[in-house]
């Protein structure tokens, strides 16, 4: 089964931090892009932070210099370092992934069904 699994969210309280990971099945050969996404209660879904293989980076203006996305290629496997977290950082994180999955060889979009992450003040 292809499938993305996140885990690492929990409640956190203001200026603290976590870390959150996500890992591939093994019917996936290998990652292209890989991101993490956020949903907050009555907003769209929007991007946080994308890692290429080779390890460029982007983040979203909200995130910057606060968190830090990594990835391991050889265990197909994405991090996201989030420190200095306020009350808006509170959504699901979902993760999301540009997978390569051979017999029959193919390209798709995967993602995972979120962690939740909620910062009280």
């Amino acid at each position: 089964q292809v499938q993305l699994v996140e885990s690492g969210g929990g409640l956190v309280q203001a200026g603290g931090s976590l870390r959150l990971s996500c890992a591939a099945s093994r019917s996936i050969f290998s990652i292209n892009r890989m991101g993490w996404y956020r949903q907050a209660p009555g907003k769209q879904r929007e991007l946080v932070a994308i890692i290429t293989p080779g390890g460029s980076t982007n983040y979203a203006d909200s995130v910057k210099g606060r968190f830090t996305i990594s990835r391991d290629n050889a265990k197909n496997t994405v991090y996201l370092q989030m420190n200095s977290l306020n009350p808006e950082d509170t959504a699901v994180y979902y993760c999301n992934a540009d997978a390569v999955v051979l017999n029959p060889y193919r390209t798709l979009e995967v993602w995972g069904l979120g962690t939740l992450v909620t910062v009280s003040s």
